[in-house]
């Protein structure tokens, strides 16, 4: 009798743990950049170019948090008020397509998002259903902190918009390119969740690489103290992906047009996300 009524227990009690399943995420990001100014007659020097990409680089180089429970999450940016904006040789170095206020509401469940962003001061809010990632899984391990991962991949065909201003032009060149991404997921946290968009392991993805991003966790704090709370964002104009993808195009072609006759000086350049 006595065991009977310590099984219980103990079932209670992993029931009540599964039930009150929150925990808490730090990733830190790092994106490549291929961003070139001017052109032929470009007074930018060598020295100057390299120093601007390293600007950029580190622009990309941020902290994002993801809050979860078994069937949603939220991920948003770690922002630092007042932080300056990169300047070099008179160009300025902005975000385009993303801000810093930014939060990515995933529903697992109901296999759907909700993203609160913006485009040049714009707020939006994109509603969509959840990517359906092919993952190829593999038996290939390695450790990430305290947590034994397995790699997983998925293949897909994008067309990348790569827009320019060289010697006052505009130019624009589309190219269909073959993205292998990389995730390392961990079964010891039981569910099907990870950074930004990605989900769909049966495990917590700990580091995502798709050749241009990486995201890599750093910290995990399982049942915080602080309950969590996940609430879906409600701003924002709300447009479906592909016509929030439609409408970044659009504004990065009007500010490349705005910038057309100063020849590379004074450039902002936006880079999505």
């Amino acid at each position: 009798m006595k065991k009977t009524l310590t099984l219980l227990t103990l079932f209670t009690t992993l029931f009540t743990f599964s039930q009150n399943f929150q925990g808490k995420a730090t990733y830190k990001t790092s994106r490549k950049s291929n961003i070139k100014i001017g052109g032929k007659n470009s007074n930018m020097s060598d020295k100057m170019q390299k120093q601007l990409q390293d600007r950029i680089r580190k622009m990309s180089q941020k902290t994002f948090f993801l809050e979860f429970d078994k069937s949603s999450s939220i991920y948003k940016e770690d922002v630092k008020l007042n932080s300056p904006k990169p300047q070099m040789g008179g160009v300025r170095v902005m975000s385009f397509g993303g801000g810093g206020s930014g939060v990515f509401y995933k529903n697992l469940k109901e296999n759907r998002f909700s993203n609160k962003t913006e485009i040049m001061g714009k707020p939006f809010l994109v509603k969509d259903s959840l990517p359906n990632y092919k993952w190829e899984l593999s038996s290939e391990t390695k450790n990430i902190g305290n947590y034994t991962c397995y790699k997983a991949t998925f293949t897909r065909e994008v067309e990348n918009v790569n827009m320019s201003l060289i010697n006052g032009e505009p130019k624009e060149v589309k190219k269909k390119e073959t993205i292998i991404t990389t995730a390392w997921y961990t079964p010891q946290i039981p569910i099907s969740n990870g950074p930004d968009d990605y989900q769909g392991l049966p495990g917590l993805i700990l580091e995502i690489n798709d050749g241009t991003t990486i995201i890599v966790c750093t910290e995990i704090v399982i049942n915080p103290k602080e309950k969590i709370e996940i609430i879906e964002p409600k701003k924002g104009k709300v447009v479906t992906q592909k016509k929030f993808d439609k409408i970044s195009e659009e504004k990065a072609k009007e500010m490349m047009e705005r910038y057309r006759s100063k020849n590379g000086n004074g450039i902002e350049i936006r880079i999505g996300g």
